[in-house]
């Protein structure tokens, strides 16, 4: 898991380069979508213009227009993958033969590294309000969004089921899981300069914290 104590470097931006050479075209696509991603977090969607995006990996942006039609269909690229990350894992989880309890353990885990992992997409994702509403996400992403939070909701009704939640209906659970999840990663990916503990620690005390508070053994 990545260290919250260097996520500054994750978010700031590489010196310029000159110009580059023709290079593989998927790699080139790849660097393009990376140098976007810090541009989206740092300047926002009106700021994130193709000629800062062009300039930020080093190429023309005619060379950048061969790759991608314009700076909507590089958003939707980095949120979609992340979205497609975050839904196989949940998947892997779900599918898993085990308590549903470890399930869902594990399933807030997974979703806190992946978010330490992948700050900048992360934060498109999940923070921007760009991506949450400005511009509205085409049903391809929201499908997927919407799949990563019904495999988790589908593991605490099971909990549900088994008479196990102390307090509230699975989809109040449902969300108060995922939203204290959310807020300790954004904090510790937008206030890296924080005395924070190691993530390993702070992942395992926050999750099991909430599993022990909220379902009955």
């Amino acid at each position: 898991m990545i260290d919250p104590l260097n996520l500054d470097s994750e978010l700031r931006r590489p010196p310029r380069s000159g110009r580059k050479a023709k290079g593989d075209g998927h790699l080139r696509r790849a660097e393009i979508l990376r140098a976007a991603e810090r541009i989206f977090v740092i300047e926002g969607y009106e700021g994130a213009t193709i000629r800062k995006i062009a300039d930020e990996v080093g190429v023309s942006s005619t060379c950048l227009y061969t790759h991608f039609r314009d700076k909507d269909e590089i958003l939707l690229e980095i949120c979609t993958a992340a979205l497609e990350e975050l839904l196989e894992l949940n998947s892997k989880i779900a599918a898993m033969p085990v308590d549903a309890v470890e399930r869902a353990r594990l399933m807030l885990r997974a979703y806190m590294e992946f978010a330490l992992r992948n700050p900048n997409a992360y934060l498109l994702v999940f923070c921007s309000p760009v991506v949450a509403g400005t511009h509205e996400r085409p049903a391809s992403a929201k499908e997927i969004g919407d799949k990563c939070l019904e495999r988790f909701l589908t593991v605490v009704r099971e909990i549900a089921a088994e008479g196990r939640l102390k307090t509230g209906d699975p989809h109040a659970v449902h969300q108060a899981l995922w939203a204290a999840c959310h807020g300790l990663v954004t904090l510790m990916i937008t206030k890296p300069e924080r005395d924070w503990a190691s993530a390993e620690g702070l992942t395992a005390v926050l999750v099991d914290g909430l599993l022990f508070g909220l379902i009955a053994d």
